[in-house]
């Protein structure tokens, strides 16, 4: 054995050995020891006789990966590469131009600038392709290599090559990268005369403090009520959890307790503050995609009986993650324990390794499950996410539209419509007419739109199926038949499903106008979460019913 991979084993002992002077030597330590051993030894042989040169960094990544995905879906490993991305998950803050950027027909393109950032002051537009940066030809790059070039220290100079509808050349720009911070709260507004809306996206750094800046600029604006939008978003800061739940629980109340191996790291967590406001009607947002913090603070207000949920289950993550440093600037997010909160229950699905396609949890059985009770003696089960009060079901977009957003149709036409109109009205009153849906419609006429329904699949199943089994002589008429009645028509589609295409339309062009504010504002009139809470919150009887579990 060579003296560097002698080096390498005593190392990797030594480090294990360490465990072992903490505790009485036992069969646990000796396993750990000897599996160190049987590692570092075939990491060795592999990397001496395998077949061709290989990457050890990748390797071993790829090994830790394998070893930690057994372990659940959220202790994972962050080498030193990738450490700028997790601060900037964790306090959304980073170094850049101040614009959302994605691949649009596989070139780097502005989706959203936001507003008072360097890509906004610089003048770029949702629908600028970006060529080349600092001179650098972006064809062919990842979207990972383009967002290290785009991001860089705070006060360092870019130029950007930009191409845009309408122009014939393309134009260099030059801007100046700032330290940008992602707002946690990206809009609030009034919904109605006297309720006010407000979405949280993210819990990082600040969270409770943006959320009560925005509560009390709501009731300055005149909001009697609140809905709190928690959709979609996949938590962050557990103490960020805290102070958001603070906003409307009031101070020494207990949100969180921690559970986990070590005694010390068992804690219970309660707001600190007095609450911005203790006695506002509530209404929290959930959705299948409300994860972690996010649950934390939608059950705590169902615990308390503070509000009421309305959705759909969220997520079902209960696990708490804590940072430890590593050797050469890497380090691990590991699970240390569970979270409970206040009722006792905690919403860790059962069994995260099995979720539905889009993540959520699946049906629980009823002996699984264990009842609870909420401050007013209202019911409420663990196993798996938090069961909003009134449950709204998700609307599943038409194959039709689903085609025209993967495609990026609604993103194409919304930058045309832009620059063909120099203002719409305000966001909430913007409507597009049936003589500029029908243009659309003639827009996409060379368009690829090719798209298959699930019945035109399930035929397709039907047809291998029956043939693989011999009975397709005997039913491919009928088959045939069936085929040709359900066989979907573009024109016909664009007429059927034209309420969503037409509101993803109004969507999207809104947001070229008045960004962020004007996505969120468009669609208050057709979102049927916002509607529903609208309606409990002006039904004060059922409301109050609600909470009080009548």
């Amino acid at each position: 054995m060579t003296r560097k991979w002698k080096a390498f084993l005593i190392a990797g002992s030594l480090g294990f050995g360490l465990l072992a002077f903490d505790q009485p030597l036992n069969d646990r330590t000796f396993e750990i020891v000897k599996n160190l051993d049987i590692f570092a030894t075939l990491y060795k042989e592999v990397n001496s006789y395998y077949v061709d040169e290989i990457n050890p960094s990748q390797l071993m990544r790829k090994g830790i990966g394998s070893m930690l995905s057994s372990l659940d879906p959220y202790t994972t490993y962050i080498p030193e590469d990738d450490i700028e991305d997790y601060r900037t998950i964790t306090t959304g803050e980073y170094g850049g131009i101040g614009a959302v950027v994605d691949k649009k027909d596989g070139v780097s393109t502005i989706v959203l600038p936001y507003e008072g950032y360097p890509a906004h002051k610089a003048g770029l537009i949702a629908g600028d392709k970006i060529i080349k940066i600092n001179g650098i030809a972006l064809k062919g790059k990842s979207s990972d290599q383009i967002s290290k070039l785009l991001k860089g220290q705070s006060n360092s100079e870019l130029v950007l090559t930009i191409e845009r509808y309408g122009k014939e050349a393309p134009f260099d720009v030059t801007l100046s990268r700032e330290r940008i911070t992602i707002n946690n709260v990206p809009y609030s507004g009034m919904v109605t005369d006297n309720i006010g809306y407000l979405k949280l996206t993210d819990f990082t750094t600040e969270a409770g403090a943006e959320v009560k800046n925005a509560v009390n600029e709501l009731k300055e604006d005149g909001a009697e009520k609140i809905i709190l939008d928690l959709r979609g978003n996949p938590g962050g800061l557990l103490e960020e959890a805290v102070n958001v739940s603070n906003v409307f629980v009031g101070k020494g109340r207990e949100v969180v307790t921690t559970r986990g191996k070590l005694k010390n790291w068992t804690k219970t967590y309660k707001t600190l503050n007095e609450a911005a406001d203790e006695d506002i009607p509530l209404v929290v947002l959930v959705s299948n995609g409300s994860a972690s913090a996010s649950e934390i603070v939608s059950g705590v207000m169902q615990d308390y009986d503070r509000g009421v949920l309305v959705g759909q289950r969220t997520y079902g993550k209960g696990l708490v993650q804590q940072t430890r440093p590593l050797a050469y600037n890497s380090q691990l997010k590991v699970t240390t324990g569970k979270y409970y909160i206040p009722s006792g229950r905690c919403i860790q699905a059962i069994d995260y390794s099995h979720r539905n396609p889009d993540g959520s949890v699946g049906k629980i059985p009823d002996s699984l499950k264990s009842e609870f009770k909420t401050a007013n003696g209202r019911s409420v089960y663990d196993g798996g996410g938090v069961n909003p009060d009134i449950e709204v079901e998700t609307q599943e977009l038409a194959p039709i539209t689903i085609s025209l957003l993967s495609n990026d149709l609604i993103f194409h036409f919304a930058t045309r419509y832009f620059y063909e109109h120099p203002e719409i009205p305000d966001a909430k009153e913007f409507k597009l007419t049936d003589a500029e849906y029908q243009e659309f419609k003639q827009w996409l006429q060379d368009k690829d739109l090719n798209y298959t329904t699930q019945v035109e699949r399930d035929i397709d199943k039907l047809i291998a199926s029956s043939k693989k089994e011999q009975y397709y002589e005997d039913i491919a008429e009928q088959i045939e038949a069936l085929r040709e009645e359900t066989l979907h028509n573009k024109d016909q589609d664009l007429v059927t499903f034209k309420p969503e295409i037409k509101k993803l339309l109004e969507r999207e062009i809104a947001g070229r106008y008045y960004y962020q504010a004007g996505m969120v504002e468009a669609m208050f009139d057709q979102d049927k979460e916002v509607l529903a809470a609208i309606e409990v919150l002006n039904d004060t009887e059922r409301y109050q019913q609600i909470l009080k579990g009548e």
